[in-house]
């Protein structure tokens, strides 16, 4: 194996992907679209044959299946999943448990072998939480009906994607009853003694000796930890013969819970990108540019076929559950894309030969076509919905059911800085019905802020991905209240960028500052040289007035009388 080859072929696949991504986001498109086609015209059968180590950019790309799991590990909660409310989530977990049978039968009827009929289910039950969260959000739907139903089923979908990568591995087993009960036992041990031992390792021992550090100042601890914990728990998976996908995942679960994860979250995106953007591009690889247009009509139709075929079963299924024909069909058009997991399981039925090679094709192909259908649908599906409704069915778009549950997740009032300013906004917010969230690099000042019922995250606001992670577009009001002046005009611009709705208080030191933060984009500035002006004057005023026993209100240009 030549390192340098190597090199030079993940540099040339990194810079086409960097090329095609940007070409597809230009053009309203998701970035991923772009990574596949990259990797199927560069290194595909019938491509262009760039690249000399096509194996071994696989293996590279295999590190970011595990960093992809590991990340949505990070991003669970319980409390993330009960905020959605328990209809909402079981129309997810009926979504795919529905979806995966149903397209296991129709591919039964068109003679697939059973085995890989159950991975084509599997494979074709998943959606694109990428591509369809940004589009939703793009378009402002994320908060309405129909798009936090899609946020639930993607969530649900996500979380089964460990059980399906079990089911993957298990499909490939050969041997008798007895034999594959056995093998499944001793699957199921290896799992139980991983997660027990990462529990111990990450939930006690990991925590305790970061707790004891100052995070602020060692910043780049929390880097470590999370490249050490992603891809250690992949290598100890695989050691112990599971998939290591599960073992990143479960060990993000655990650390997801740590006090560090909104962090670790923002910290470990950077390095996700690249893998993952190596991971699609070597899955894009597989595609066939020649075998695609040979077959164009069978991509089309089954695409067309998935599609209309998951729209519609989660129509009836979000409408069994309560929600409105017109959400229903809005739902169902936003999750109707097979999505990138799709790729991941494929991958896995390909090694352990369950699903063939013409068939993982077919489904890289399909992914394509449905994925670059999937932005012009989502702007358009609440419209398609309620003509849907009216003219299809013969019904009013009632919306009466639809009423959306009260969302934990989101915060209304996000306050910046915890120390002694932060702290007096969150005493005056504390007891009101809001949802008030702090973000605070010092891990001490949480305790102030859950005893004031506030939710704490550890995190350095000036990153992006920490305003991402905690919900700062659906949130009405952002109060900045650090010291530092260049960090908190960094805030204010990225609030503006990301919650154009909110209205943006910032603390500011002196007035000489305070236009920089209006055209950042505050709608608010409290000037402290300006506060602090008026008290002292107020408390001055107080002492003179018993000094010279001036009558209380006796203003008299504020000079004495005696």
């Amino acid at each position: 194996m030549d390192i340098w080859t190597i090199l030079l072929d993940v540099v040339i696949l990194l810079a086409a992907c960097l090329l095609a991504g940007g070409i597809f986001s230009r053009l309203g498109q998701s970035p991923l679209l772009g990574y596949l086609l990259a990797g199927m015209f560069l290194g595909g059968p019938g491509s262009f044959g760039a690249f000399q180590q096509e194996r071994d950019i696989e293996a590279i790309a295999e590190l970011g299946v595990s960093l992809l799991l590991f990340s949505l590990g990070l991003e669970f909660s319980w409390r993330r999943l009960r905020s959605l409310g328990s209809r909402t989530l079981l129309s997810g977990v009926f979504q795919v448990v529905i979806t995966a049978v149903s397209m296991t039968a129709v591919c039964t009827v068109f003679r697939v072998p059973i085995r890989e009929a159950v991975a084509l289910g599997a494979m074709i039950a998943l959606s694109s939480t990428a591509c369809c969260l940004r589009v939703l959000k793009e378009t402002g739907q994320l908060d309405s009906v129909h798009g936090r139903t899609s946020l639930a089923i993607l969530l649900v979908q996500d979380l089964a994607v460990v059980p399906l990568a079990i089911l993957m591995t298990l499909l490939a087993g050969t041997g008798s009853a007895a034999e594959v009960a056995l093998s499944v036992a001793k699957t199921v041990a290896l799992a139980i003694a991983l997660v027990t031992a990462m529990f111990l390792l990450l939930n006690k021992l990991a925590v305790a000796a970061l707790g004891r550090l100052t995070l602020e100042r060692n910043r780049e601890l929390t880097v470590l930890l999370a490249v050490v914990t992603a891809l250690g728990s992949a290598w100890a998976s695989h050691s112990a013969g599971l998939s290591p996908a599960l073992g990143a995942f479960v060990a993000g679960l655990f650390l997801g819970g740590s006090p560090f994860a909104t962090q670790i979250r923002a910290d470990v995106s950077s390095l996700r990108v690249v893998l993952l953007t190596l991971f699609f591009g070597a899955a894009g690889m597989v595609a066939d540019p020649i075998w695609i247009f040979e077959h164009l009509r069978l991509v089309i139709g089954v695409s067309a076929a998935i599609m209309t075929g998951k729209a519609l079963l989660v129509w009836m299924i979000t409408r069994i559950m309560g929600r409105s024909d017109a959400v229903g069909v809005a739902t169902g058009l936003c999750v109707s894309q097979i999505g990138e997991f799709a790729l991941v399981l494929g991958r896995i039925g390909t090694t352990s030969g369950v699903v063939s090679g013409e068939t993982y094709k077919l489904v890289i192909s399909c992914t394509i076509f449905t994925l670059f259908l999937t932005p012009f649908l989502i702007p358009a599906a609440p419209k398609l919905g309620v003509m849907f409704a009216r003219r299809v069915l013969g019904r009013k778009a009632d919306r009466s059911g639809d009423a959306a549950e009260a969302r934990e997740s989101a915060a209304d009032v996000v306050i910046i800085g915890f120390g002694p300013a932060g702290r007096r906004v969150g005493q005056a917010l504390s007891g009101l019905k809001l949802q008030v969230d702090v973000v605070d690099l010092n891990r001490a000042a949480g305790e102030s802020a859950k005893h004031l019922g506030l939710r704490f995250h550890v995190g350095d606001a000036t990153q992006r991905e920490v305003m991402e992670h905690i919900g700062i577009e659906s949130s009405r009001l952002v109060v900045v209240t650090i010291p530092d002046r260049q960090a908190s005009l960094i805030i204010v611009e990225e609030v503006r960028r990301l919650a154009r709705r909110a209205r943006v208080v910032v603390r500011c030191r002196s007035d000489r500052y305070a236009s920089e933060f209006k055209t950042a984009g505050a709608h608010e500035v409290v000037e402290e040289e300006e506060q602090v002006g008026r008290r002292l004057a107020a408390v001055v005023r107080a002492r003179i007035r018993d000094l010279c026993e001036i009558p209380p209100g006796d203003d008299n240009g504020g000079r004495g009388t005696g």
